[in-house]
């Protein structure tokens, strides 16, 4: 298949940078078998810091699953170092935050969930921990004494050569 990268793109407000507790991070995934088109209706979770041996055991990747449909073993992989942050001076673009390398399936959706870091943009005060999967969120930085939040959280995957 190839490689899909996720994009976010955002709306932060006193937030200097978003990013992923990489590389425990689990992206929450909807899955499509690219041989049959059989899509997942179940969420799958893929850590860069999990890796699970092929059917060979000569590879080791983040994800593996057969397809219920056409019973092929797909697999699918985070390229190391393609974990990037998402930044203010970035807002109202898309960004990559993290690459897949797909063998026989793709991620379709992307479902936010705990993990996010923010980094506050006058204290530099780091909150950990961070829920998105309500695609927002507000807190209240006592050091700069202001609102701080994400707002408007969308994603979406892009295929790179």
């Amino acid at each position: 298949m190839g490689k899909l990268s996720l994009q976010i793109k955002a709306t932060l407000e006193g937030i200097e940078e978003l990013y992923t507790n990489h590389p425990d991070y689990t992206f929450l995934l909807k899955i499509k078998c690219t041989s049959c088109g059989e899509l997942s209706d179940k969420w799958h979770d893929v850590s860069e810091s999990q890796t699970f041996p092929g059917k060979t055991g000569k590879s080791e990747n983040n994800y593996i699953a057969k397809c219920k449909l056409c019973g092929r073993e797909n697999c699918l992989d985070i390229v190391q170092g393609s974990n990037g942050k998402y930044t203010n001076d970035g807002q109202g673009n898309f960004k990559t935050i993290v690459t897949f390398d797909c063998r026989g399936i793709e991620p379709v959706e992307f479902s936010p969930s705990d993990g996010w870091l923010a980094k506050v943009e006058e204290s530099g005060k780091i909150f950990d921990n961070i829920n998105l999967a309500e695609k927002e969120w507000v807190e209240y930085d006592e050091q700069s004494k202001q609102s701080v939040g994400v707002y408007e959280f969308e994603s979406r995957f892009v295929s790179i050569k």
